[in-house]
């Protein structure tokens, strides 16, 4: 830049350099651009990739998976030995599986298998809450009991699944509200209501509507997955809190019992209840396709702020190809992102739904409690 050094070289003395009342115009120094030619051009922003299962793992990094149903808890009742953290094969879901599948947040439950009743059920429920506050106590680097929609959320911010416990069954209650608001200061935050003689094919008696009730001043979630059709009507019309179905999909595309007709679907949505659809090849199809075809139908009748995930790993379940545990929900979203979703539609479906049914649990619990007392109703003085 000899040109430029020049110039500057002959400016004026010192003494000449005293400032005039106002500075005369100057013109533009000639600008030297023999440096600009041999310059190297600046390297252009990266396009977002095109591979649709790359921007399903971006997205997910940012938007969780609040996974609403595995059955792990019982699975690991039969291993005498394993270590989640550092993976275990013997069932689908560990944690880095979870990680690879960017699941934040699951729900641990605690059903029993058939033919468990009465006490026996009271008391196998109880042992399979133990057992899971082992489990995360044993894993403290990648899993952490939740409470709550705000703890939900620390423990994804920390690095951490959050584990949240439910669903249980109806029958491990033993009939008594009491043993209800035991297992929900030991933290069960979902019921599924069926398998007792006060939700039944016939729904609801006045003591289960009490137990409803009583579910929503403690903030405890209503499952209806499963259930007979009058007892979904009932719950969806009496509770105060958003309903579940833990474990449905759509019936128009599938008639399995569990999956629900488009009539139940409108009503779902118009409630702001929550759909999750489970992952099984047997409610929703053999193929990620069939999935998502599930998918389009709940938020196409129930819309985008009412359906959710289910996993159903570790509950016995088969689960459609390239589904097949923890690991794979980029190959669902992979699959709705070419479909045309919305990165909004999918961030509710993977996380912001749950958060949503979770905080209005919360809300409609601390508005109950001002208003009603615990419950001391018996079923034999509602039901005779």
């Amino acid at each position: 830049m000899a040109d430029l050094q020049d110039e500057l070289h002959t400016t004026a003395e010192v003494g000449e350099l005293d400032r005039p009342a106002a500075w005369p115009e100057s013109e533009p120094l000639p600008l030297d651009t023999s440096d600009l030619e041999t310059a190297p051009e600046s390297e252009p922003e990266p396009e977002p990739s095109a591979d649709p299962l790359e921007r399903a793992h971006a997205f997910l990094a940012g938007h969780p998976v609040a996974d609403g149903y595995s059955g792990l808890p019982w699975a690991l009742r039969h291993l005498p030995w394993f270590d989640l953290e550092l993976g275990e094969s013997a069932v689908d879901t560990d944690v880095p599986r979870m990680r690879e599948g960017h699941v934040g947040a699951l729900f641990w439950s605690l059903h029993l298998p058939e033919g468990l009743a009465g006490d026996r059920a009271v008391g196998a429920t109880l042992e399979q809450l133990d057992l899971v506050r082992t489990v995360v106590h044993a894993h403290p680097e990648g899993l952490r009991m939740t409470l709550n929609a705000a703890e939900v959320n620390d423990a994804h911010h920390c690095g951490r699944v959050a584990v949240v416990l439910g669903p249980a069954g109806a029958g491990a209650l033993g009939d008594s509200l009491g043993i209800l608001r035991a297992l929900h200061s030991l933290g069960l935050r979902v019921l599924t209501l069926s398998g007792a003689s006060w939700a039944s094919e016939a729904g609801l008696t006045r003591f289960g509507e009490e137990v409803l009730r009583e579910m929503n001043r403690l903030g405890v979630l209503a499952d209806l997955s499963g259930t007979s059709d009058a007892t979904i009507a009932r719950a969806i019309a009496a509770s105060k809190a958003p309903v579940l179905f833990t474990r449905s999909a759509a019936r128009a595309l599938r008639p399995h019992p569990a999956n629900l007709p488009d009539g139940v679907l409108a009503e779902l949505g118009a409630a702001k209840g929550l759909c999750l659809v489970p992952l099984t090849a047997e409610q929703t199809g053999p193929s990620v396709r069939d999935v998502a075809d599930h998918l389009d139908h709940v938020r196409a009748l129930a819309g985008p702020e009412c359906v959710g995930l289910s996993g159903t790993y570790d509950s016995g379940a088969a689960h459609p190809q390239d589904l097949a545990d923890a690991s794979c929900y980029p190959h669902l979203i992979a699959e709705l992102l070419t479909r045309g979703w919305s990165e909004t539609d999918l961030a509710l479906l993977t996380w912001g739904n749950v958060q949503r049914v979770l905080r209005l649990a919360d809300f409609t619990a601390r508005a109950a409690q001002q208003r009603r007392e615990p419950s001391s109703a018996k079923i034999a003085e509602l039901d005779g």
